[in-house]
Formats: structure tokens, sequence, C-alpha cells
């Protein structure tokens, strides 16, 4: 009944003080070693003492016996579970974790909640990981199939074309030049593609370098204007855009790749406008930031398809955007060149009443040169 009192009380103890500690563990079992202990040599050793010598002789006793048994009681537990735990670290942190520094600190803190804490931020981490190839995966997937599905159409018109040619239609003057016209247009075709898919794989790697001048958007626009001119007869379609009265607004950006995003949105606008329509540019400013946008009044987007303009290859109208020409990633590639400048973009659109894109530059301070941008 005694020794189910104490093992009860030092179950309570244990309890109370929450004791995962391997020094508190250790201190309670040493005092039921010693207590058991000291009970039985009062009992069986104290009649052989003298009455003077048995109360020293009890002191150094349990102080022995309570100094033994703790030591060994917390090496015996440390361990234990040190063996149990060290592979557990190794795996979690990847490292070699020295034997001798996890002993040392194992009794510094919960040690059972920090493990439990340190495994279950370990299994959320690599769950992310594991969500994100998967994700990574999928995405790679998609990728080669829509690059495969995008080539396969100019590759079988060219086949087409030259097998024709070759199996006599060559001799046909008219029949030549005309094959040889759509052969170069596929061609044309899939030049654009590789280039586009060449430069949206960098972009996203982080490979490409933004070269940082100051330079003023209103020429820019006008140059992308003129670049255009056969496509906006070709389309019936007016650019309204007053370069002399945009005047001069400079913006810190990289040149190139803002000429880039200005074509591909103006040529975007033209593609998708209505016949004998416009495209508006327009710009704004305030103290930091210049605001250009570029609207047309065409066949507009509806709202199921706005989240996903941006994605490679998406095509709001499949069979139009291929008869118009284009790679699929064209908007792809203009949100990534204006993420890299750490700018925004949007897209307002309804369906049948056009679409308006806008987006943020860096306004540049005026006096500066290139060399401080």
């Amino acid at each position: 009944m005694i020794f189910a009192a104490i093992y009860l009380f030092i179950f309570a103890a244990m309890n109370h003080f929450n004791a995962s500690s391997s020094k508190v563990i250790a201190s309670l079992i040493a005092l039921l070693l010693t207590f058991v202990s000291a009970f039985t040599m009062s009992l069986y050793f104290f009649n052989l003492l003298g009455q003077e010598n048995e109360f020293v002789f009890l002191f150094f006793a349990i102080l022995f016996i309570f100094t033994v048994s703790f030591i060994s009681v917390y090496f015996i537990i440390n361990q234990y579970i040190l063996k149990r735990i060290e592979p557990i670290y190794k795996t979690i942190d990847a490292i070699k974790i020295p034997h001798k520094e996890l002993f040392d600190n194992i009794d510094d803190k919960d040690i059972i909640k920090e493990l439990r804490t340190d495994v279950m931020g370990w299994a959320k981490l690599k769950t992310r990981e594991i969500e994100q190839l998967k994700s990574n995966e999928k995405f790679r997937k998609e990728f080669i199939g829509n690059v495969a599905h995008e080539l396969k159409t100019p590759v079988f018109n060219i086949q087409g074309y030259v097998l024709t040619l070759l199996d006599g239609a060559m001799e046909d003057p008219e029949l030549l030049s005309k094959y040889l016209r759509r052969t170069a247009k596929n061609v044309k075709r899939m030049v654009s593609l590789i280039i586009d898919v060449d430069t949206i794989s960098r972009l996203e790697d982080g490979q490409v370098r933004l070269d940082y001048s100051r330079f003023n958007l209103c020429d820019l626009i006008g140059e992308v204007i003129e670049l255009q001119e056969i496509k906006q007869d070709k389309y019936n379609i007016y650019i309204d855009f007053d370069e002399l009265d945009c005047g001069e607004i400079f913006v810190k950006a990289d040149r190139e790749k803002m000429l880039e995003v200005i074509n591909n949105l103006v040529v975007n606008s033209l593609k998708y406008g209505k016949n004998g329509g416009k495209t508006y540019i327009t710009i704004a400013e305030n103290l930091n930031k210049v605001f250009v946008s570029i609207k047309d009044d065409g066949i507009g987007i509806s709202a199921e398809h706005l989240p996903h303009i941006f994605e490679r290859f998406y095509r709001v109208d499949k069979s139009r955007s291929r008869e118009r020409g284009g790679s699929g990633l064209g908007l792809a590639i203009v949100k990534h060149i204006i993420e890299a400048h750490h700018e925004n973009i949007k897209v307002i659109s309804k369906e049948a009443e056009g679409t308006e894109f806008v987006f943020t530059l860096q306004k540049a301070i005026e006096n500066y040169s290139n060399d401080q941008i």
C-alpha cells in the first residue's frame, strides 16, 4: 500500500509538472528509489548500527542513492530519447547533428513538444513541395501538349504543300507561287511560336535581364503605330493617338521590352477590333506612376474568360485566333514583362463592347541620365 501510494504521488507530480523534461523524470524516479532503499535499510541494517551512527549513515546513504539513481536514470532516459529522435532530426533537417550537441540541449526545452512541432512543420513543407511538383508536372504536360498542338497545324500544312508541289504542281507557275506563299506563311507562324516559347521560358526562369533606361514613352508609342500601319489598313481600324499632344512623358523601364508589350497589345486590339473601328491609346500620370491604356471597340471578352486571358495558349475564340495568326503567348509574355518591372496590368472588358488593357510604369525623375537610373 505504501509503495502504491508513493507511485501514485510521483505519477500525479509528473502530470502536474507536465514532466517531459528528462531531469524532472530522473529526479522523481531517483526519489522513489531513494525512499524504497532508505525504507529497506531502516528495516534490516539499523539494528546492526549504534543509535548514534544511525542518522549519519541514513543521511549519507540517502544522498549517495539519490545521486547515483539520478545520474543513472538521467543518462538512460536521454540515451533512450536520443536513440529515437536523433534519426528524425537528421531526416527533417537534412544535416548531421552532433550527438553531444543534441545530448547537451535535450533538456533545455520540452523535447517531445519541440519534436512534434518540428515534424509537423517539416510535413507541411513537404506537402507544399509535393503539391508544387504536381502542379509543375501538370503545367509541363499541358505546355508540351499546347506547343505540339500549335506546331502540328503549320507543319502538316507545309508537308501538304511540299508534297503537292513534288507530285507535279510545281510545273504550274500559278500553283507554285500560291503554295510557296502559303508555305512561307506557315513557316513564319512556326518561327513566331518558337520565338515566343523561348521568350516566355526565359522570362519564367528569370534569365531575362532588364536593361533600364530613361526614355520618352510618347515617342515609343508613335514608333509602334508606325510599325503597325499595314495592319491598320488590313483590318480597317484607326489608332487614335496624338503623339504631339502627348508631348514628353519620360519613364524608367527596359525600352525594348516595353516596345514588345505595347506592340503586342496594339496588335491584339487590331485583331479583335471591329471593321471600321478604333483603337484608343491614352496616357495619364501622377507624381510617381504613368498609366497606359490601350482600348478597342471590338468583340470584347465575356466575364468567364477574363480570369484566364493571361494564361499561356489561352484563346477566347480559338477558330478566329488561329485564323488571324499569333502563338497564343502574346498576353502571357506581356504580363511577365510588366511583372518583371514590378508593375501591374489589368484588363477591363465586356462582350461586344470592347476591351481595355491598363498597365503602369515607373515615372523617370527629370534630369537623370541613363547611368543614374
